[in-house]
């Protein structure tokens, strides 16, 4: 137990001194806010205060991410910007999730997604190296990747021949849309297949499934973001961030609607970012990486209270 605490703090110490030297400052941001993540696929934990809120709401949220308020300070000019540090997800626990869990989250400006997955895996091959370890980075776009592994246009294809491509994966269809056919095709047929000392860079993904990401015209229109992968173990998610604050309001009422639809909780919409977007985001790029599942990868194992001081059954 203590040689994985020992490594994550020679971790952290290196992390700070990759950005340090690259001129991006640490920050700190609330843990609590007045508003929550919308996306439907991530649930998060509230709490009502009980103390004098001078009209403010009493109800709020523990992060899921520092994202929002990162870009409020990109927004109020600080540069580049990194935040290290805990957050929180409802209802994940298991061998590769944990409630709370530390994330590392940072922002470039005037960079899109293609160059910040450099320095991703830069940062990623650094952290490699102290367990004396080597990784190689390969790209490939979304759509590409079921191309070449899977033998289907994951743009094209009917649903019947998603379901097929499942092959003898047992999963309940009930409430599957087709972005979620293709998410399971990618964590149950792609992701463990992954070679384990590659780092995979998937970019460009379907404008449907662009979160915050500015979407590419073309035929089909793409989202430019990526996710980075060594071996089976997705690191990080990141994006050539949205700037329309119109766009990004209209995409959080979607959510809300998924969210309706589902009978789960409604988070408010984030008012402090959308006025900080319309006061004015400079052009970024931004990624969120998991630095548990970095250490998982670091000490190759699939259990992630191996990488914690107290796992969640244990806290």
């Amino acid at each position: 137990m203590f040689d994985s605490l020992f490594l994550r703090a020679k971790v952290n110490a290196a992390i700070r001194a990759f950005f340090s030297d690259r001129n991006v400052v640490e920050v700190e941001t609330p843990v609590l806010s007045v508003a929550g993540n919308t996306d439907p696929n991530i649930a998060a934990f509230s709490l009502r205060f009980s103390g004098r809120t001078d009209g403010a709401p009493r109800t709020r949220w523990l992060r899921t991410s520092p994202e929002f308020a990162l870009k409020r300070l990109l927004a109020a000019g600080i540069g580049d910007c990194y935040e290290l540090g805990r957050v929180f997800r409802d209802g994940e626990a298991g061998g590769r999730h944990n409630p709370e869990f530390t994330m590392l989250e940072w922002y470039r400006i005037g960079w899109d997604h293609q160059r910040l997955i450099d320095e991703t895996a830069e940062l990623v091959c650094m952290a490699l190296s102290l367990v004396g370890r080597t990784a190689t980075l390969q790209r490939i776009a979304w759509r590409d990747l079921y191309r070449e592994h899977l033998g289907l246009d994951p743009v094209t294809a009917s649903n019947q021949q998603l379901r097929d491509a499942l092959g003898d994966i047992d999963i309940d269809p009930t409430g599957l849309r087709r972005d979620d056919r293709l998410d399971l095709l990618l964590t149950h047929r792609l992701q463990p297949a992954f070679p384990a000392d590659q780092l995979l860079a998937v970019h460009d993904y379907p404008e449907s499934q662009a979160a915050l990401a500015r979407i590419r015209a073309g035929d089909p229109p793409v989202a430019e973001r990526f996710e980075l992968y060594l071996g089976p173990l997705e690191l990080a998610n990141g994006y050539h961030e949205l700037l329309d604050p119109a766009e990004q309001r209209a995409r959080f009422e979607r959510d809300l609607a998924r969210r309706r639809e589902r009978a789960i909780a409604m988070p408010p919409i984030d008012e402090h970012l959308l006025a900080a977007m319309q006061a004015g985001l400079p052009a970024c790029a931004g990624v969120a990486l998991g630095v548990d599942r970095l250490l998982m990868a670091m000490l190759d194992t699939g259990n992630i209270g191996d990488v914690l001081a107290f796992a969640f059954d244990q806290a």
